[in-house]
Parts: structure tokens; sequence; C-alpha cells
């Protein structure tokens, strides 16, 4: 079978919202030495994917230009390897994070590369799809970085701030096998949501310091605040000592923020192998083919998403 020579991309040809977007025929990338090259077959997406290309000037800090391609998470098959490569096979399902280029027919990654630096692969485990091991990297890193910041355990009470978004999936499940109750913020219609994933629900705003209070009159003991600053200052109100407080899309002065680059060697292996052990489970929210990214990420920027969503390539 011949070999095709162009794939489909989604690009920026212009800096800004989803409406900037578009789906280019590319030609097909060949790997160099220490590379692979992946079919893609699905890519999730991530609010740091659309903030990074937001405009010119956040785009420059992330080292994008134009042209410039979009999403960080992708899944598919090894369908060519350089020279050099002794990790992977062609034939190999592999799972990863090549920053701002996932959303693509085809893309290289370097065998022993990082995210933002040539690309990252790791081997999809038995049992896991492709649309799954496509949402893990990003947000699983950084849930695991942030349970590392607090070190939830059996005795603790968890306060999770965003519990119901991308990374709240996995920071509630990860929290709730590390043996902690866990009480997730979210709004009316995510909190059956909430619930199938173990947490208790309760309603984000105004008067949320009352409300935890009336659900665990014995106070929390951690908290981790996956959309802005209102959980983090809430626990601090509610007595939670700063260093067992941490953010992922906020800075506070005293809180220790968490970063999914910084997250523990294995980390991403552990968490592949607990959706593979069927102990962790990642609701997709919704998927589209890449002909509709415009609408995906839309919907995505709404930040009200209950799972994740991805597009099928």
């Amino acid at each position: 079978m011949k070999e095709p020579t162009t794939g489909r991309a989604v690009q920026f040809e212009s800096f800004g919202g989803p409406d900037a977007l578009s789906v280019r025929e590319v030609p097909v990338p060949q790997p160099g030495p220490g590379q692979i090259r992946v079919r893609v077959t699905a890519a999730g997406l991530n609010p740091m994917d659309w903030f990074m290309t937001s405009d010119a000037d956040t785009a420059a800090r992330f080292g994008l230009s134009l042209p410039c391609g979009f999403g960080t998470d992708y899944a598919g098959v090894v369908d060519e390897v350089g020279e050099g490569v002794s990790e992977f096979v062609a034939g190999d399902r592999v799972f990863g994070g090549a920053m701002s280029r996932a959303v693509a027919d085809h893309i290289v990654v370097d065998q022993a590369g990082t995210i933002v630096v040539g690309g990252e692969a790791h081997h999809t485990p038995d049992g896991v799809d492709d649309r799954t091991a496509a949402t893990l990297t990003i947000a699983g890193r950084t849930a695991a970085a942030a349970l590392a910041v607090v070190n939830p355990g059996p005795g603790d009470t968890v306060l999770i701030g965003g519990a119901g978004g991308g990374v709240g999936v996995f920071a509630v499940q990860l929290a709730r096998l590390a043996g902690a109750r866990v009480i997730g913020t979210g709004s009316a219609k995510s909190a059956d949501a909430l619930r199938a994933l173990g947490a208790e629900p309760i309603a984000y705003g105004d008067g949320l310091v009352d409300r935890v209070r009336a659900l665990a009159p014995a106070g929390v003991t951690a908290a981790m605040d996956l959309h802005g600053t209102d959980t983090a200052l809430a626990a601090r109100e509610l007595g939670v000592p700063d260093e067992r407080i941490t953010t992922i899309a906020a800075q506070i002065d005293g809180i220790t923020p968490a970063n999914g680059a910084n997250t523990a060697p294995g980390a991403l292996a552990e968490i592949a192998g607990l959706v593979a052990a069927g102990h962790l489970r990642v609701p997709i929210a919704a998927s589209f083919p890449v002909e509709q990214i415009r609408t995906a990420v839309e919907l995505q920027a709404e930040r009200h998403v209950q799972g994740k969503v991805v597009i099928d390539l």
C-alpha cells in the first residue's frame, strides 16, 4: 500500500479563539534518529490548549509562533520508527503529549523527549482504549502533582474545587484511592456525576465556607483548587494550613501551586495502569470529528464540561 504523503492537521494562521482554527492538508512528517511517527487516532483537549494560543504575547511565552498547530494530548499507533529507536516498533499503541501539535493525522515525537521538547510517548496498556488514553497526559499529570502537594490519606477530608472538570475527575478518584474523604465543588447539574466519582457534591460560589462546615462539621484537612482561587481561600478560612492547599490555575502567596511538569517519574504510567485495571475511569463528556474542531473547543473552553472532550481522527 502506498504511504500517504499528506494528512490533516489543525492549525492557527493567526492566534485567537476557535474561529481562528482550521483543518489543513499538510505533508506527512518523517521521523529522524531517535524519533517515532504516530498515526494519531484521538486527541484530548485541555484548557491550556486554547489559553496558550489565545493571543500572540501568550503564545510567545510558550515558544509558539505561526503557523501553529493545536492540542497536546494524543493517542494512536506507531507507524514508522527512526534510526536508533529501541523502545517502540511499528504497530505499538502509544499515548503522550506533543505541545500544540497533537490534533493531526500524524505527529513525530522523540523516543526520550518531553511534552515541550520533542514530544513524548508511552505504551498504551491493554484494556485502555485510544479515546481514554488521549485524555491522560496533561490532566493525569496535573492531578498527580496536586495530590503530591497535599498528600491525602486515610483520615483526611479533602475539598476539591472544580471537581467535575478534566483534572478534577482524576484528582477526586486518586484522593479516594488514597483513602481520603472527598468533598467536590460543582454546579447542581454535576452532582450525580461527582457522586459517581466518589465525591460528596457541594455547590460552589457565595456561602461555600458555611456549606462545607455543615457537610463536614469536623473540618477539612486539605484542599485542591482546580479552577481559580475561591476554593483555596475558603480552605484557609476553614483552617486548612497553607502547606496542605494547592492550586493549578492561579497563584496565591504562601500556597504551593501544582505543576504537571514536575510530576514524579512513573506517575503517568501508574495512572494508566489504574485505568487498565478498572480502578480509575475517565468520563468522556463529548467526542467530535476533527472537522468539528471549532465546536469542540468552544464546548471545552466554557469550563463547565463534566469530564473530557476528545477529537477523533
